[in-house]
């Protein structure tokens, strides 16, 4: 396995290399932004440890940029800055974990070790496809064909919880519980509603149609049988 580790302060950069490599892992040292996200560019890296205050390209960018390039290994965001709005930012801006400084390195080690082990699954959820309809999961994009597709906030969970259950009929039920966190009234139709939406903007002008209707149960998004 091998890791970059993007610090700037050298006494910390050289304690973190030195107890990655003695924990078994391959560890490459950048003591500044550009030179780590260079490397992250460029390199075959299974994990980026990340400073998040650099001298000249802070963390929060590299994050961004990382992301926005499509790249999907897990990052570990290391900060002294440890408000709620801080990691909820690093969080939001595409990172995997957040670590205060100081912190022990048990602590460090253990992170980068759940990390890694959920690495691959990182890696392969970062878009979904079906078809011609792809969902990019870090900058919430949604495209079918050569068409963008704007959806809002709830139409992209929606659609997200039917791709991560290709093939799956869905009961309203259930829709309702995991994308609107609700119990479902028999008598409402909001869930037909939503759907009909989202069908309006992902399939109404396109061929095949995704989104199927299971009579008396709910729905399936997969690509029908050509019958």
């Amino acid at each position: 396995m091998k890791i970059l580790v993007v610090e700037d302060e050298a006494k910390t950069g050289e304690y973190l290399c030195k107890g990655l490599k003695e924990a078994g892992f391959v560890v490459d040292l950048a003591d500044n932004g550009l030179t780590g996200y260079h490397l992250a560019m460029t390199g075959d890296y299974d994990l980026v440890v990340l400073d998040i205050m650099l001298p000249d390209v802070n963390g929060w960018e590299i994050v961004r940029m990382l992301r926005a390039a499509k790249k999907g290994m897990p990052v570990l965001l290391l900060s002294a800055l440890g408000t709620i709005e801080h990691r909820v930012k690093g969080l939001e801006l595409g990172a995997d974990d957040y670590l205060v400084k100081p912190f022990a390195f048990a602590e460090l080690l253990a992170r980068v070790r759940t990390l890694l082990r959920r690495g691959s699954t990182v890696i392969a959820e970062s878009q979904f496809q079906v078809a011609d309809l792809t969902l990019f999961l870090v900058s919430r994009k949604v495209t079918r064909g050569a068409s963008r597709i704007t959806l809002t906030s709830k139409e992209f969970t929606l659609l997200e919880f039917f791709l991560r259950h290709q093939g799956e009929v869905l009961p309203r039920s259930l829709i309702a519980s995991q994308v609107w966190d609700m119990n479902f009234d028999s008598d409402t139709n909001a869930i037909d509603v939503a759907v009909k939406r989202l069908r309006a903007k992902i399939d109404n002008d396109f061929e095949p149609k995704l989104i199927q209707t299971v009579r008396g149960v709910g729905y399936v998004l997969e690509v029908p049988d050509e019958d």
